[in-house]
Parts: structure tokens; sequence; C-alpha cells
């Protein structure tokens, strides 16, 4: 026992480091077998899904109104919602509420190119029984053959928020916005809110409806007049002419952007923008020729040293061999 003892005193450590070295290489295969893999199921934040999110703070400046919104019109209290905007995440999209301004919908997704658009600007009110019952938003984005619209329903609630959006037809939109400002009875009453001169119209339409001097039918459209001179409501003639002057400004958009003009004015102007900026490239261009010019000529002067030394020691040894000659000869 003590020879065996001995014998092993005697073995080489670096055998023993080589047999470690086996004894590892022979057991790593079973011990990957129990590692498990964890497999990250969070969006990374990089690559297409980093773009998609940078996109997502960047849409709502890229986003434009097919038309300009109307006037504040309505209850004077609710004068305090304008300028203010109302954000809510529901169903992986997220609404803005600009009230008397416009509707936006963000949707909430990594996917290449997510939806985010505006679903309708502010136009006029929807009135029923004497009451301000929604705000009207169309000419969004278009949908289709069609251009998306918000119907935003007043409801009474202890804050501004937006609770609840449906879609009842295609790109028709209802969306349920609480306030406190509404909580009050003759809060959206439509005839306190009238001039002296409007009521009294109004008080006259209903007499006649009274005697069954008009028909029901009559007293809507007059009805309606009047909502109109108040700026509830917007002339249909003056929709109409919103609608085709905003298609009539997209068609032009759409050929400027592919280089097309209709009229020697705005060729003229776009040629006049096209040459100033060629004169503005070749300036630059003359200026980066001077200094490229500049710098080769002082890299070569301060590169070549000897050459220049040696042409000086040459000119020396030309005026002395021709001094001796001249010397020779005299």
């Amino acid at each position: 026992m003590s020879v065996s003892v001995d014998r092993m005193q005697f073995i080489p450590v670096e055998f023993l480091f080589l047999l470690l070295i086996s004894l590892l290489m022979i057991i790593k295969p079973s011990v990957l077998e129990m590692v498990n893999m964890k497999i990250v199921e969070e969006p990374s934040s990089y690559g297409l899904n980093s773009y998609n999110f940078a996109s997502h703070t960047t849409d709502d400046k890229k986003l434009k109104m097919r038309i300009q919104p109307s006037n504040f019109s309505g209850p004077q209290h609710l004068r305090r919602l304008y300028g203010k905007c109302f954000s809510k995440e529901l169903n992986e999209y997220r609404y803005e509420l600009c009230p008397f301004f416009n509707v936006t919908q963000h949707e909430q997704s990594y996917r290449w190119n997510p939806f985010s658009g505006v679903l309708g600007v502010w136009q006029e009110w929807e009135i029923e029984n004497n009451t301000f019952l929604a705000m009207n938003m169309r000419e969004g984005e278009k949908c289709g053959d069609i251009h998306r619209t918000v119907k935003v329903i007043f409801s009474c609630g202890d804050k501004h928020d937006i609770v609840n959006v449906t879609e009842p037809s295609t790109c028709n939109y209802h969306m349920r916005f609480l306030s406190p400002y509404v909580c009050h009875r003759d809060s959206m009453l439509v005839y306190p809110t009238l001039t002296d001169q409007l009521q009294g119209a109004w008080d006259e339409l209903e007499g006649e409806l009274y005697r069954e001097e008009i028909t029901q039918k009559g007293y809507d459209k007059q009805l309606r007049k009047i909502f109109e001179k108040a700026g509830y409501y917007i002339p249909q003639e003056e929709k109409k002419l919103l609608s085709l002057e905003a298609v009539k400004r997209e068609e032009e958009e759409k050929k400027e952007e592919n280089g097309e003009f209709d009229t020697l004015p705005k060729c003229t102007e776009e040629y006049k923008k096209l040459k100033k900026e060629i004169e503005g490239l070749r300036t630059l261009l003359a200026v980066k020729d001077s200094k490229d010019a500049t710098n080769a000529s002082s890299e070569i002067s301060t590169s070549n040293p000897s050459k220049r030394k040696k042409s000086k020691s040459s000119s020396k040894k030309g005026k002395f061999l021709k001094s001796i000659s001249s010397k020779s000869k005299s």
C-alpha cells in the first residue's frame, strides 16, 4: 500500500490536469440537458418593434385634417372644454378627443403599419327635443369609399372621461364622453342659448304649428334654419362645398407629390425654387473645390521639404559651375 502511495506522489501534475479536463468534457453534455431554456415573450426593443414604438410617438405630428374645424358653438359653459384634449385606451386603441376640434385614433400594436388617423373633425351639433345631444365630427380618414365620422355623446359624470367607443356601422363611431358640465338638467337646453331674435322666431314657429298653419315637415325645415343662423348646424350647400374643396386640395397635393402642375404660375414658382436650389448647390461646390485646392497645395508644401532643399542646393551648384566656367574662359 505504501508503495502505491509513493507511486502516486510521482504522478505528473500535467497528467492530472488533462484527466480533469477529460472528465469535464464527458460530463458537459449531461449538464446541458438539465438546463431549461428561458423563452422571452416580451416584445423586443430593437429592430421593427423599436421603429413602431418611435412611430407611435411621432404620429400625432403627421396627422392632417381634410377640413378645418367649425367655430365654437353651443352652451357657453362648454367653452371651458375648448383647447383641451382627453385620451383613453380601449381595446388596443388609444382615442383622443379634443372637443370642438377633432377625434383621433391610434392603434397600440407592434405590427408593421399600425393605424393612426383622424376619425372626425368638429362640424356641428346634433339636436333632439330642444337638447344638445351630441357633437358630430365628420370628414375623417378615408375608409373605402367613405370618410370616417364620430358622434360624441355627452353624459353626466364626476370627471371628464371617454368611457366607451362603438362602431354601429363601418367607420361610423359613437363615443360616450362623461363631463360634470352636463349634469344640470338644463345644461344642454338649446332655447336659452339663442339670441332674443332667434327665440322670437322659434316662438312664432311654435304658434304656427299649434294653429296648424304649417305641417310638421315645414316646422322641422324652418327650425333647422334657425339652428343654422345660430351656428349649431351647417347648411347642406356648405357641407357639399367643404367636401369638394377637401377633395380638390387632396388631388392638388397628390399631383405635387408626383411632380405634376396644372397652371403656369405654379410651374414658374416651382422652377424658381429649383433654380435657387441649384445655385445654392453650385456655391457649395465652388467653396468645397477651393478648400480642397488650398488643402492640397498646403499638403504638398509641408510634405516635401527635402525637394525644396534639393532644388535650392542644385541652383547653388549650377551658379558655382557657371562661375568656374567663366573664369576658365577668361
